[in-house]
């Protein structure tokens, strides 16, 4: 399978970059805006910071702008929210109900060391070597 997909593995992680960004935007969105269901987070420093670290950290990334640093920040910020608000809860994410943030901090770091990719603005604007 492996061999099968290697030809598309860029168009794979770009996806998965653009997927993760957008998502992380719309967090973002909910606390800064009060949108998407959510309500906002103005009056809460920790709930500003998040909501405005998971907005323009997300777009960067979606849009693969300086998206290592977007990324590392953003999977900082996952790691703190995992330890403020889950795991006093008991320890498997699953049961403390983390795992969205568990998953979030993996995928950016994992976006930190690959960087924007070969499709990206910072590919376009030519600041990330191929």
């Amino acid at each position: 399978m492996t061999k099968f997909l290697a030809p598309y593995k860029e168009y794979g992680y770009t996806a998965l970059r653009i997927a993760a960004g957008l998502l992380f935007v719309c967090h973002g969105a909910q606390k800064l805006f009060g949108v998407l269901a959510g309500h906002t987070e103005l009056h809460d420093p920790l709930g500003l910071t998040a909501g405005i670290i998971e907005f323009f950290a997300g777009g960067l990334i979606a849009l693969g702008l300086m998206a290592s640093w977007a990324a590392f920040l953003a999977s900082g910020e996952m790691a703190v929210a995992y330890f403020k608000a889950h795991a006093s809860r008991g320890f498997w994410p699953i049961v403390n109900r983390g795992e969205l943030a568990v998953l979030y901090c993996f995928v950016f770091l994992y976006i930190a060391f690959h960087g924007s990719g070969s499709i990206s603005l910072d590919r376009l604007l030519k600041r990330e070597p191929k």
